[in-house]
C-alpha cells in the first residue's frame, strides 16, 4: 500500500512544489528590484488574491473531477469517467468565458474588498488586466488534472505542472530582466504558460486515452440524475472553497488594511504555509485517487488501510518541515526579499511560520480523503464551522489587543480547527460509503 500511495503523492508533491517555488521566484524577481519593490510584492500579493478568489471558486471542478472519475474507475465504468471528463469541461470553458465578459465588475469589486495603498492598487490592476485572459486555460487545467488523479495517473498533472511553472518562470525572469517589465511581467509569463498548458494537456489526452472518445455522448453527458450529482457535489466543495477563499482574502485584506510594510511581511511568510501546503496536498491527492477507488471496489479493508498510512506520512513530512523551518527559516526569508525593513519586522511573526506543518497536516489528508469518497457535505460543515465559530470570533477578539499576532493566531486556529472537526466526523462521512 505504500508503493500505491508513494506512486501517487511523490510526482503530485514534485508539481505541486513547483507552484510555490514558482511564487517565491515571482517574489524574488520583484523584491530585489532596486526601485519600489515593496511596492510590487504589495502589488503582486493583491492581484494574486483576486485570481486566488476567482480560481478557488472553480477548484471544485479538480476536486469533484477527481473524486467521481477515482469511483468510476474502481467500478470500471470507462464510459462515465469520459462523460465526467466532459462535463468538467464544458462547465470549465463556460465559466472561464463568464470572467472574461464580466471581468471590469469583478476588478472593481476585488479592489473594493481588498484595499490597498493608491501605488500598490495601480500596479495591482495591471497585474489584473492581463492576467485575467489566462482563464480559459487554467480553468480548463482544473478540470484535465483531476480526471487524470481520478484514472490514477499522477505522472501527466506532474508533466503539466513542471511544464507550466518552468516555463512561467522563464517567461517572468525574460519579461522582467530583458524587457524591463515588473509586476505585470509576471502576470504576462503567467498567462503564456497557462496556454502552453492547456495545450499540452489536450495532446498528452490524445496521446494516452484518445480511445476513450468512444464513449462520448452529448445526451449521456447531459443526462439529467447525473449532472444533479456532479452539481450537488460540487456545491459543497465550491461552499466549502468560498469560506477558505474568505479567510485568505480576509487575510491578505486587514494585512494592507494596516500598512504596507505589514502586507509584504505576511506575504512573505504565507510563502511558507502556500509551501508546505502544496507538498501535503500530494498526499491528499494520493487519498483522494485511492479512497475514491477503494470505495468504488467497496473494499473497507483497503480503505482503512490507506487511511492509516496517509498519516504516518504526514505526520513524518509535518516534523520534518518544522524542523527546516527552524533552522534555515531567516535564510530562506532573505531568498525572499531584501528589503530590511521587511525583514526586520518578519522577526516579529517567523514563529507562527514554525508551528504550520503540525497544525495544518491533518486537514490537508483529510480534505483528500473526504474528496475522494465524495463526502462533500461533510467537508463543507467543517469548513462553515471553523470559519464562523473560530476564525471570526478569534479575530475580532483579539485584533485590538494583538494585532497582527491576532490574525496570525486566528488563521493558525482556523487551520487547525479544521482537522479535528474532520477527524471527528470521519466515521460517519467517510466509512459510512462502504457496506
Amino acid at each position: 500500500m505504500n508503493k500505491r500511495i508513494l506512486h501517487l503523492a511523490v510526482p503530485n508533491i514534485i508539481s505541486n512544489i513547483t507552484v510555490p517555488l514558482l511564487s517565491m521566484v515571482d517574489m524574488s524577481l520583484v523584491g530585489h528590484l532596486e526601485t519600489a519593490s515593496k511596492l510590487h510584492i504589495g502589488a503582486i500579493s493583491l492581484g494574486t488574491m483576486i485570481f486566488n478568489v476567482i480560481y478557488w471558486g472553480f477548484s471544485f471542478l479538480r476536486m469533484g473531477t477527481s473524486g467521481f472519475t477515482a469511483q468510476a474507475y474502481g467500478r470500471g465504468e470507462r464510459k462515465e469517467a469520459m462523460l465526467i471528463l466532459s462535463r468538467a469541461v464544458s462547465v470549465a470553458f463556460g465559466g472561464a468565458l463568464v470572467l472574461i465578459v464580466l471581468q471590469q465588475p469583478i476588478a472593481q469589486l476585488g479592489f473594493w474588498v481588498l484595499e490597498g495603498s493608491p501605488q500598490v492598487e495601480e500596479l495591482a490592476r495591471q497585474y489584473y488586466d492581463i492576467r485575467i485572459w489566462a482563464a480559459p486555460a487554467t480553468i480548463g487545467l482544473f478540470a484535465l488534472t483531476g480526471w487524470f488523479i481520478g484514472m490514477q495517473n499522477a505522472r501527466i498533472p506532474m508533466l503539466l505542472a513542471i511544464v507550466v511553472n518552468l516555463l512561467n518562470i522563464g517567461f517572468n525572469v525574460v519579461l522582467i530582466h530583458y524587457f524591463g517589465m515588473k509586476s505585470d511581467g509576471v502576470a504576462l509569463g503567467t498567462v503564456l504558460a497557462q496556454y502552453f498548458g492547456i495545450i499540452l494537456g489536450i495532446i498528452l489526452f490524445l496521446r494516452y486515452h484518445k480511445k476513450l472518445l468512444i464513449y462520448w455522448s452529448y445526451r449521456a453527458m447531459i443526462e439529467i440524475r447525473a449532472l444533479k450529482l456532479f452539481f450537488s457535489v460540487n456545491k459543497d466543495i465550491f461552499i466549502r472553497t468560498m469560506c477558505l477563499i474568505f479567510v485568505m482574502s480576509f487575510f491578505t485584506a486587514q494585512s494592507a488594511n494596516m500598512n504596507d510594510t505589514t502586507l509584504a511581511v505576511n506575504s512573505v511568510l504565507l510563502q511558507f504555509f502556500m509551501f508546505f501546503s502544496y507538498v501535503m496536498d500530494g498526499f491528499a491527492y494520493a487519498g483522494e485517487a485511492l479512497t475514491g477507488r477503494y470505495i468504488g471496489e467497496q473494499s473497507r479493508r483497503r480503505m482503512k488501510k490507506v487511511v492509516r498510512l496517509l498519516f504516518q506520512w504526514g505526520l513524518g513530512f509535518a516534523l520534518l518541515f518544522t524542523s527546516a523551518y527552524l533552522l534555515l527559516g531567516n535564510q530562506l526569508l532573505q531568498l525572499l526579499t531584501d528589503n530590511q525593513q521587511v525583514l526586520n519586522t518578519s522577526q516579529h511573526y517567523i514563529y507562527w511560520v514554525y508551528s504550520i506543518p503540525l497544525l495544518t497536516f491533518a486537514a490537508f489528508l483529510w480534505d483528500g480523503i473526504y474528496i475522494g469518497a465524495t463526502a462533500s457535505q461533510s467537508m463543507r460543515n467543517a469548513m462553515v464551522i471553523s470559519t464562523l465559530l473560530i476564525f471570526i470570533p478569534v479575530y475580532y477578539g483579539l485584533i485590538g489587543p494583538w494585532g497582527n499576532q491576532g490574525l496570525w493566531l486566528a488563521f493558525m486556529l482556523f487551520q487547525a480547527s479544521r482537522g479535528v472537526i474532520q477527524s471527528l466526523l470521519s466515521r460517519y462521512a467517510v466509512f459510512k460509503k462502504l457496506s
